[in-house]
């Protein structure tokens, strides 16, 4: 094989992230398409991923965060310059992120001007956010020369659930198929400010169920004791799968929902990219930087005065930009997609 058809993306720690990259990699493979893709992607992001036509091989970190692990990264670095990369995607920002595909001796490293980075990253582009306000068109850019401006549109990120795949994992569980299946997703990773009240998921899930709908809550071990308590106030009409399955199972099972009600969270991103009917519901972050990229979703959004306010906890205690947001105007958005 070519050297020059040989690159190495070093993927986002955050499946949100990584989902927004995946248009990146179509246009590569659109630009060269004899080349051959792998990510260097942590354990986590890693079925996420696979589950994107564009990347051959995932080389898998369990690297934690905030650390540096500078002798784990000068191994792998030395067993990745077996394959011989032309090119490094370098997609996060970090200066840890640059280091190994320079200890890998990977010629051109290709990414944003970033922590000290000069030198690291050598084919470097400079960041206009009023340019590239959504974190989609910032991974898209780095498919072109520094400096030239953005080809658009740029097409929303896919990810790949394949119906024998959809069957696999509905037996991995033990799980039947429901005829008419709701998918709630009450968690979201960053904090509270991001999260519908419990009780308004719970209220929701009783109209749902008693329409004669399944409903389904699906997130991380995290997640699983929010989920538990939908489940007991809606008298165990739910079922509680959060921290029970793997990420390419949830891939699988969103593709199976009719409808989707989530928080700003990366199953957000997954059940967009799977083009499923989804109402992402946005608190304390914004849809103007990592809204869900889907022409079936329909964002539900309270422009107060102190929002988008991008903390993790209210900072005024009340979180008003999710409580005010009732279960009625979710219902009624959801009706329209279950008839």
């Amino acid at each position: 094989m070519n050297a020059e058809s040989r690159a190495l993306i070093v993927a986002p720690a955050w499946i949100g992230d990584a989902i927004m990259a995946e248009p990146l990699f179509a246009r590569l493979q659109a630009q060269n398409p004899a080349l051959v893709m792998d990510a260097l992607a942590a354990d986590w992001v890693a079925p996420v991923l696979a589950r994107m036509p564009n990347i051959a091989h995932i080389i898998k970190t369990s690297f934690v965060h905030g650390r540096l692990h500078l002798g784990a990264r000068l191994k792998l670095a030395r067993a990745l310059r077996q394959n011989a990369y032309a090119r490094a995607y370098i997609l996060p920002n970090s200066l840890k992120s640059a280091i190994l595909p320079w200890f890998a001796d990977i010629p051109q490293r290709v990414g944003f001007i970033g922590e000290c980075r000069f030198g690291l990253v050598n084919i470097r582009h400079k960041l206009d956010k009023n340019a590239l306000p959504r974190m989609v068109e910032r991974f898209a850019q780095l498919a072109q020369e520094p400096g030239t401006p953005l080809i658009r549109p740029v097409a929303a990120p896919r990810l790949i659930s394949t119906p024998v795949q959809q069957t696999d994992t509905l037996a991995q569980l033990g799980l039947k198929r429901p005829d008419r299946l709701v998918m709630l997703c009450p968690g979201a990773e960053y904090g509270p400010a991001k999260r519908w009240p419990i009780r308004h998921f719970a209220a929701l899930a009783r109209e749902l169920a008693a329409a004669g709908h399944a409903v389904w809550l699906l997130g991380s071990a995290k997640d699983h004791a929010l989920a538990e308590d939908i489940r007991i106030q809606t008298s165990g009409d739910c079922r509680n799968l959060c921290g029970k399955t793997r990420i390419d199972q949830a891939i699988d099972l969103i593709a199976l929902a009719t409808l989707v009600v989530c928080n700003d969270s990366g199953l957000m991103h997954v059940a967009a990219a799977l083009t499923r009917p989804t109402l992402a519901i946005f608190g304390s972050s914004s849809p103007d930087f990592t809204p869900p990229l889907s022409d079936q979703a329909i964002i539900v959004r309270h422009d107060l005065p102190c929002s988008p306010c991008f903390q993790r906890v209210c900072p005024l205690g009340h979180t008003d930009c999710l409580e005010n947001i009732a279960p009625e105007e979710v219902l009624d958005l959801c009706r329209p997609h279950l008839r």
